[in-house]
């Protein structure tokens, strides 16, 4: 059975936390290690969520596989053997959920990239017609899908601040010419690639981020990617235009947050028990349906 681990706590090393990931800082290389940790209206909640870190940490390393060929990536190894001397009394709580990678110069902006019209792109559209300040057909339903995918970049928030919606221009500005066309093609050319591949296993792809990092002058991909934290995943064959959807991920602490009225702010809840299990439950069938696989650790 897996550990449930809320947090890491490796001797000697002092990690960063982020609301859901440990990283530990190895020189010219990063440990990152996802916790069990879930945030919900960037909320951290007091109860972790069985397996959640290993699935993030499986779908990473599945899509890293499989878009390697479309693009250069962080990932070193998620094998555990093969982590410094210094981690191996720690198998137990870094097995299935940690990746060592290289280190690079982050870039400072998301790279968004949304296929449908969910969430705050939903929200601002039925204002404006617009989403990100880009001038969508008229007409649209929630979660219509978009006539083509649309790159909609944002600036990095610090930790409990929300991120802010810029631009290409500002996103130019920020980066260089260069390196915001590259990120921006990129990003649409894997999400393309990416929610092919999804359809294929009946599943849509309906948005998600990217991050980037650079290493020796080249742009590579970094994170997590295409994870249900980074991504909204919907069952295809429960997919109708006009509503909200079914999702592979937490939506069913949001669901609860929002019956009981809770107020997006200030230290997380504990959750119910049964809330807990059709969550863990929910991000592991998201696992295997999409790479086709058995979940390689049980709950």
């Amino acid at each position: 059975m897996m550990k449930v681990v809320s947090q890491t706590g490796i001797p000697g090393f002092t990690p960063k936390r982020g609301k859901v990931r440990d990283i530990y800082d190895l020189g010219d290389k990063l440990l990152i290690v996802a916790s069990d940790r879930l945030s919900a209206f960037d909320v951290v909640m007091k109860s972790p969520i069985p397996c959640k870190g290993a699935v993030l940490t499986q779908i990473s390393k599945f899509w890293f596989e499989y878009l390697a060929g479309a693009v250069e990536n962080h990932l070193i190894t998620d094998d555990v053997a093969k982590l410094p001397p210094t981690f191996a009394k720690y198998t137990d709580e870094l097995i299935g959920r940690s990746m060592l990678v290289k280190k690079t110069r982050v870039l400072p902006v998301e790279c968004v990239v949304r296929g449908y019209l969910a969430g705050s792109g939903w929200k601002e559209y039925q204002k404006s017609q617009t989403v990100c300040g880009i001038k969508l057909p008229a007409g649209l339903t929630q979660c219509a899908k978009l006539p083509e995918p649309i790159f909609t970049p944002s600036t990095k928030a610090e930790q409990g601040m929300h991120d802010e919606n810029i631009g290409f221009d500002e996103c130019v500005r920020i980066l260089g010419a260069d390196a915001a066309r590259y990120v921006r093609d990129k990003s649409l050319e894997i999400f393309r690639k990416a929610g092919q591949y999804a359809e294929s296993r009946g599943i849509i792809l309906a948005d998600t981020k990217f991050e980037w990092g650079v290493i020796d002058g080249r742009i590579i991909l970094i994170d997590e990617v295409l994870t249900p934290d980074s991504s909204r995943f919907w069952p295809a064959d429960k997919y109708a235009a006009g509503r909200d959807q079914e999702s592979y991920d937490k939506q069913f602490v949001r669901n609860y947050l929002e019956d009981i009225r809770f107020d997006k702010s200030g230290p997380g809840i504990e959750l119910p028990p049964d809330i807990i299990r059709k969550t863990s439950a929910k991000y592991i069938e998201g696992y295997e349906k999409l790479t086709g696989r058995k979940f390689p650790f049980s709950a």
